[in-house]
């Protein structure tokens, strides 16, 4: 459903270059869950702003579902891939309501039955129609997230890019939210990319995961493996016991 060969992309230019990807491949196939973990700067949010579009001067090849895409997003590319972001306060306009923010994409791309897709988004992430007059401020952080999440659904993707979806929610909401991601893969037999620091987050919902350091992917293995600390990288085995260390204090 992925396929991503040498993807390269540099900021800046001359003595101010500064490499961002260098050389990143990897794969992920249909109904899979893909995750990407790596300290802060390594590369894994920027993966996926050039598969959705975001970014546009990268260099390698993107294929989504068999078919090599450009660097320019257009509407096919929208209907097929869509991102949550990590923020639903800040992905969310403050003076829109849930309902404008639902039908803006639909309007876009000139869909029908406006209505009763919008109230199908919100019945797949667990919220009722009365939620559309409602504006982001009006809702809690789950909400907000269940919200952001319709958005992406309400185009009827094949894929989903997740960039840290449930960093910014509280520890007690964070699990509501994998749950419903999880269920929602099996349901709508969604495809995931998923960038995360939490390796709790990988164990419970990936397939696999890929480490990266630096711009570049050091090791791919199993969620499994990961959980087990089967590790070949010395770089893999400092993120699991540092997050041991955090899990234990």
């Amino acid at each position: 459903m992925i396929d991503i060969r040498s993807l390269e992309l540099t900021f800046g230019a001359g003595a101010a270059a500064n490499p961002v990807l260098r050389g990143v491949s990897f794969g992920v196939s249909e109904g899979e869950v893909f995750g990407l973990v790596g300290e802060s700067g390594c590369g894994k949010s920027t993966i996926l702003r050039c598969v959705a579009g975001l970014y546009q001067e990268w260099s390698g090849e993107i294929a989504l579902n068999g078919v090599q895409v450009g660097r320019k997003i257009d509407r096919k590319r929208s209907r097929l891939v869509q991102m949550v972001f990590q923020d639903p306060f800040g992905s969310l306009h403050p003076r829109h309501t849930i309902e404008t923010a639902l039908g803006e994409p639909l309007k876009i791309h000139r869909l029908d039955d406006i209505d009763t897709r919008i109230d199908q988004a919100l019945s797949k992430v667990g919220l009722n129609a009365s939620f559309r007059r409602r504006y982001p401020h009006q809702l809690s952080g789950g909400q907000r997230q269940r919200v952001a999440i319709a958005r992406a659904l309400v185009l009827e993707p094949r894929v989903l890019l997740l960039d840290e979806p449930t960093s910014a929610l509280d520890v007690s909401v964070q699990a509501e939210i994998l749950n419903l991601l999880s269920d929602l893969r099996q349901k709508e037999g969604l495809t995931y990319l998923l960038v995360t620091h939490d390796l709790g987050v990988v164990v419970h919902l990936c397939d696999r995961v890929a480490v990266m350091l630096k711009g570049e992917i050091v090791e791919t293995l199993s969620a499994c493996d990961l959980s087990t600390a089967e590790l070949s990288h010395p770089y893999s085995r400092m993120l699991v016991e540092a997050s041991r260390g955090v899990s234990q204090t």
